[in-house]
């Protein structure tokens, strides 16, 4: 299949430079245990910003409890070593926030409650809250905002969904075993609307599989309260390889959704026509056959007639579980009709014809290092799209010996002081018409411990960015050969407002 243009009218304003951008918040909304703001949305008026909480120290003790050795030297940040410590000394209690832009002012409106498990743990019931979406079910009064749930495994319901009501008050709607049906899942990671339909999907088999699901499905409803949930696909659309929903987006006319697979993502689209499960048409297959390097489709954002998909790689761009990697992301648009192309990645012959990067960028925007392409959103006429980054994570797990041979061989090129020098940070990038592309800003808005832009909102006062950085509240720091854990004032997520009526001296 041969690329084709597209006529295009570019955006007529200048689009978003760093020098447009404002910090909102830093250092976690002043508790860098909030690692992630892991989900946004404008309702009513205000963003609210959900975060998880203490991932590092979340990963260092399940490390010590699945053995998996992995790569590091030393862990990035200090913390216990196994999980009754971790309920015991951390506070990894969710959080959602709001914002008010027009007196500039953050609130915490909810935290979520602490529960006792069945060996007397007192626990968080949720550890994050992944997926926000703005939506109107069938007993709501008005458009409300709902909030998909990550849990602790200890969770006996498993995750939640809960309800923005009042003034910054949120209600519990369902659990995960009342939306499958008996089946217990630890986070929803997908929540987005389509026609008069609410969808979420179930991510995370408990344990070290944080991206795999118990069932690989997108499940829907009319009516959220009321609990009536219904499978809007068969599992796995049918192919086992599936191995969870990873993202979803929504145009006028189709539902989209991007899967897990080792062999390759896949992408599905729907009209969602009739009564669930509905009909829907794979319309990428073996990512974009790349294979295995475009694992996930981690990001879907439709902008100006076509989808475009962002691809990862678990693990910050290498898989050590599955040798997959290390490699940068992709970013493919497909036409409704089935065309396709590569915007930003590696040239290839494909069953649907020669492919080139119409960008002229290579993989990861360049960067071997931008292993997610994670966030993406259409604001202004501009689409952005942002990067995780590992090399942040360079200085604390390079361990020659553990990596493949193709990560070995470019280590060997390059020093990693180098690399952590010049290529810190994640990476925000804008295009006008999809094929030419332009940095906002290369270095994590010039906070290395950025690693990655994770979620992104429109809205009437600009385009809301949040990062993920968990290098907080202690970092490791190497000082005369020895490792020591030190206060990182520049830990913890960060929320940033940019608009073109606003520009401080660059």
């Amino acid at each position: 299949m041969t690329s084709i243009k597209r006529p295009f009218d570019p955006s007529p304003n200048p689009g978003l430079r760093f020098n447009n951008f404002r910090k909102t918040c830093l250092n976690g909304f002043g508790d860098g245990y909030n690692a992630f703001a892991h989900s946004m949305a404008w309702c009513k008026g205000y963003l609210f910003v959900g975060t998880t909480r203490a991932n590092f120290q979340t990963a260092r003790a399940m490390e010590s409890v699945h053995s998996r050795g992995g790569a590091l030297v030393v862990w990035p940040v200090d913390g216990p070593d196994t999980v009754e410590e971790l309920y015991r000394k951390v506070d990894r209690r969710a959080q959602i926030w709001r914002y008010n832009p027009l007196i500039d002012e953050w609130k915490l409106v909810y935290s979520s409650p602490q529960i006792p498990n069945k060996n007397g743990l007192i626990i968080p019931r949720e550890m994050g809250y992944r997926g926000m979406v703005v939506f109107q079910g069938e007993a709501d009064t008005d458009k409300t905002l709902y909030v998909s749930t990550w849990a602790p495994t200890k969770v006996e319901k498993g995750s939640l969904i809960l309800r923005l009501v009042g003034d910054g008050q949120f209600e519990e709607v369902n659990h995960s075993r009342a939306i499958s049906g008996g089946t217990r899942f630890p986070s929803q990671r997908v929540a987005v609307t389509f026609k008069d339909r609410i969808f979420f999907a179930p991510t995370g088999a408990g344990g070290i599989n944080a991206n795999r699901a118990e069932l690989s499905v997108l499940f829907t409803t009319r009516d959220p309260r009321k609990g009536s949930w219904e499978f809007a696909c068969e599992p796995g659309f049918g192919d086992d390889g599936n191995a969870s929903i990873i993202a979803c987006t929504a145009s006028e006319d189709h539902l989209y959704a991007g899967t897990y697979n080792l062999e390759g993502y896949q992408v599905w689209m729907s009209d969602c026509a009739g009564d669930p499960p509905f009909r829907w048409k794979r319309i990428l297959y073996k990512g974009a056959y790349r294979g295995s390097l475009n694992q996930i489709a981690s990001t879907l954002c439709f902008f100006n007639g076509a989808l475009y998909v962002g691809s990862s790689i678990q693990g910050a761009g290498y898989d050590s579980e599955h040798h997959i990697g290390p490699a940068g992301s992709e970013l493919v648009r497909v036409f409704p009709d089935g065309y396709w192309d590569v915007i930003v990645g590696e040239r290839r012959n494909t069953p649907d014809g020669w492919k080139e990067p119409l960008s002229f960028i290579g993989p990861g925007f360049g960067s071997l290092f931008n292993g997610y392409f994670w966030w993406s959103a259409v604001h202004d006429g501009w689409l952005y799209v942002g990067t995780c980054n590992q090399n942040s994570l360079m200085l604390y797990w390079i361990s020659r010996d553990r990596l493949k041979s193709q990560g070995r061989k470019l280590l060997e090129k390059i020093k990693t002081e180098t690399i952590i020098a010049q290529e810190t940070g994640a990476e925000l990038w804008r295009s006008a018409d999809g094929e030419n592309w332009l940095p906002v800003n290369r270095r994590g808005f010039n906070n290395p411990y950025n690693i990655g832009f994770r979620t992104m909102a429109s809205t009437p006062h600009g385009l809301f960015i949040g990062t993920a950085n968990p290098f907080a509240p202690k970092v490791a720091v190497k000082r005369q050969g020895e490792w020591t854990y030190i206060d990182n004032p520049s830990g913890g997520t960060e929320v940033w407002l940019g608009k073109l009526d606003y520009s401080r001296p660059s």
